[in-house]
């Protein structure tokens, strides 16, 4: 099975190798069909600290790091 890959902003690195990313995604609202946002935090590994708040990053899943952590940051935009 592939590992799914989100796009998102990160919106804290204050953490030691641990980023939180914000997600977003377009639905449609059952009753008035009007498209809305709604947005998700996931915790993200970056190993080198390397990533700053405000990047545009992809994540992937993988193994867990901790009870949180199960995505990685693969590539910045």
């Amino acid at each position: 099975m592939p590992k799914r890959i989100l796009k998102g902003t990160i919106v804290s690195a204050k953490c030691d190798k641990t980023v939180t990313v914000r997600v977003e995604r377009r639905v449609k609202h059952p009753l008035y069909h009007k498209f809305i946002k709604r947005s998700k935090k996931y915790a993200a590994h970056d190993e080198l600290n390397r990533f700053k708040e405000g990047d545009e990053v992809s994540i992937q899943e993988c193994k867990p790091f901790s009870k949180s952590k199960t995505w990685e940051v693969v590539v910045s935009e």
